[in-house]
């Protein structure tokens, strides 16, 4: 009897661990995670779900499940693609689990902030449940594309840094460049970047994804190389203005008129970046291409040779992911600029463009300045 009492009683406390550590999980073939942790991610809007992605994985999930979400307010999500890179459409909800990350990450796609629209807090728990297997397996299969930061994988200092100048109709030659950051060097890129801005002779740099205390960091750190963007950052012709992804987004657009205007009265050539130099970047860059006159043919071309630096992807050599590329990524920013239910291959881009800058709270004499620093 004191055997039997003495096992039952093991069996509860290895029971009681097993709850209480990794969020309470369920056996793998049930492909369940219950009562997991909550995490603010304020920098672009969503939800950690304190799971490790390969403890994810381990319950049962896949990239391409589709999965139900539910928060311990009450707040559900259902039918949720599971994958390893933001794949939705802007505006569509979705649990990521992206490489590097600490954790699974539930968010709005270039969209608002997910945690405010639940209405969750710290004390809140999630619970992910699978609701199909593979039901969004083409989809990831597509978009499923990843790169090194070893320089050695790539064929020059330029494609490596994801540098280039931009040229298209209107915009003045040599004038306005595009890259990874000059700064953050967590993709081993910095220093490249910061040799060819210099070669350059880029003088005004629009930094999309920091801010003074990140940049400060940066420079602070005894791993630093890059004199030249210190330089300009020095001098006051580095401008920061932290950009989330949500290019829809009211905070997005007036930090995004304050940057252009502000820019607008430093002499260029100017450098637009923010970490890789492929979505924020991609956007404003498709914006000032516009704003210049350039069609919907050269912004395509523009924009993804940032897929063929990275990834090896372009129309001769991966048809296929390059359409799903440019009508799942590309256009829906297009689609911003030119205003909803605008044809973009066909409408009138530029026009659309100082719309666009003008509803932000541009003024009329911000933006003719900044054409006039563009334009040939």
């Amino acid at each position: 009897m004191r055997r039997t009492i003495s096992l039952l009683l093991v069996f509860c406390l290895l029971l009681s661990v097993a709850v209480l550590s990794g969020c309470g999980k369920k056996a793998a073939e049930s492909a369940a995670l219950n009562d997991c942790g909550l995490i603010h991610e304020p920098e672009f809007g969503g939800v950690y779900i304190t799971s490790a992605i390969e403890d994810f994985n381990a319950l049962g999930f896949r990239y391409g499940d589709s999965v139900d979400i539910a928060f311990s307010n009450g707040y559900t999500l259902t039918d949720q693609p599971y994958y390893n890179g933001y794949y939705t459409e802007n505006g569509e909800s979705l649990l990521v689990g992206y490489p590097g990350y600490d954790y699974i990450k539930v968010c709005i796609n270039n969209g608002d902030d997910l945690w405010d629209i639940a209405g969750l807090t710290e004390d809140d728990t999630a619970t992910v449940t699978l609701n199909q297997s593979g039901k969004y397996l083409d989809i990831q299969n597509a978009r499923d594309i990843h790169y090194t930061d070893e320089r050695a994988d790539y064929d020059s200092d330029e494609i490596f840094a994801n540098f280039r100048c931009v040229s298209v109709t209107g915009l003045k030659p040599g004038t306005l460049y595009r890259s990874a950051s000059p700064c953050d060097n967590q993709h081993n890129r910095a220093t490249y970047v910061d040799a060819l801005i210099q070669a350059a002779g880029v003088r005004c740099i629009l930094n999309l994804a920091d801010n003074e205390e990140k940049i400060g960091g940066y420079l602070a750190d005894s791993s630093y190389n890059t004199p030249y963007f210190q330089s300009l950052y020095e001098t006051g012709n580095v401008l920061p203005i932290s950009l989330n992804m949500n290019f829809a987004s009211a905070e997005f657009q007036q930090k995004l008129v304050g940057g252009l205007a502000a820019m607008a009265e430093h002499e260029g050539p100017y450098l637009v970046h923010c970490t890789e130099g492929k979505d924020r970047t991609g956007f404003v860059c498709l914006l000032l291409e516009a704003l210049c006159g350039a069609s919907y043919g050269e912004i395509v071309e523009d924009y993804m040779i940032t897929y063929d630096n990275y990834y090896g992807i372009n129309r001769n050599d991966d048809a296929d992911r390059y359409t799903v590329i440019v009508e799942h990524v590309l256009d829906p920013m297009v689609q911003v600029v030119a205003g909803d239910g605008a044809d973009i291959r066909t409408s009138d881009l530029k026009a659309g463009a100082e719309a666009f800058l003008l509803n932000a709270g541009m003024t009329e004499t911000q933006l003719a300045s900044l054409e006039a620093r563009l334009t040939a």
